[in-house]
């Protein structure tokens, strides 16, 4: 799949449609976010919720459509780890809420698994 941009003819509405986009993925990120607490429901335990091989497959996925449609690998795979890691640190917090009560935010990663 190849896609076009619109011509631009300043840096001001390259920021534009920048800035559109960027809009785009952020309701796209919500959207997923919304699915991911969901899963939370459906998975017995933090191992569960880990899932190394679902994030292989993710990142794998990911990978597999950049190259399809001319993205940058390397931008779509740290991007997508960095996602992953988070959306897995929020599932983990809805499935103990669900499973054991609500836990503290700590505001860290520290316990996330990318890989």
């Amino acid at each position: 799949m190849t896609s076009f941009i619109t011509p631009c003819d300043s840096l001001a509405d390259v920021r534009s449609a920048i800035d559109q986009i960027d809009a785009m993925l952020v309701d796209l990120l919500a959207e997923r976010g919304r699915y991911v607490r969901e899963a939370a429901r459906f998975k017995r335990n933090q191992a569960e919720v880990a899932a190394p091989d679902r994030v292989k497959q993710v990142i794998d996925k990911a990978l597999a459509h950049a190259l399809e449609t001319g993205a940058e690998p390397e931008v779509v795979e740290a991007v997508y780890r960095s996602m992953v890691a988070a959306f897995i640190q929020i599932e983990s917090r809805q499935h103990q809420a669900l499973h054991t009560g609500p836990v503290a935010d700590t505001g860290t990663m520290s316990g996330c698994i990318c890989a």
